[in-house]
């Protein structure tokens, strides 16, 4: 990493776990990444926005998931970097990474309600997976992040 991007700061994030009545995982597919990779809804926190209200926003932009109960705010904050390839690419450049607060809602609505064809989609397909599975296909700068919001969530859900 340059010396000019190590000083760049980690921007503030949120990323949510939705489950439905299964305990299955909402996960999607970049729009932007051709690649097999697939993740929660995560984004950032805009200015004067507190972390909850910043999950039911990015929620609802990327998803259009309204219908939902909070479960849980997971402990501490999970930060990744981004790879080199991306460094000055995303967010303008902005920011090395993303510190996160997670959370764990349960979806109430049916999966007619999802729509990912939005304003300014994010995503090209999504699908329900066994908890266990999300750490099959994340792009691996954010493999940390899921393996450890996976343990949290498996000790929700037993």
């Amino acid at each position: 990493m340059s010396e000019k991007n190590k000083n760049l700061p980690l921007r503030s994030g949120v990323g949510i776990v939705v489950l439905n009545k299964n305990n299955e995982v909402f996960v999607a597919k970049r729009i932007d990444n051709q690649k097999n990779f697939w993740q929660m809804p995560q984004g950032g926190v805009d200015d004067g926005e507190d972390y909850l209200t910043a999950a039911y926003r990015e929620l609802e932009e990327e998803t259009s998931i309204k219908n939902v109960n909070l479960i849980r705010e997971l402990d501490g904050l999970i930060a990744y970097e981004l790879p080199k390839n991306l460094l000055g690419v995303i967010w303008k450049g902005k920011y090395r990474g993303q510190e996160q607060k997670w959370f764990v809602m349960r979806f109430l609505g049916n999966d007619n309600e999802i729509n990912i064809k939005t304003k300014n989609p994010e995503f090209c397909e999504w699908k329900w997976i066994n908890l266990e599975n999300i750490t099959d296909h994340v792009v691996d700068f954010k493999l940390h992040v899921y393996e450890s919001v996976k343990k949290k969530v498996k000790e929700i859900v037993n």
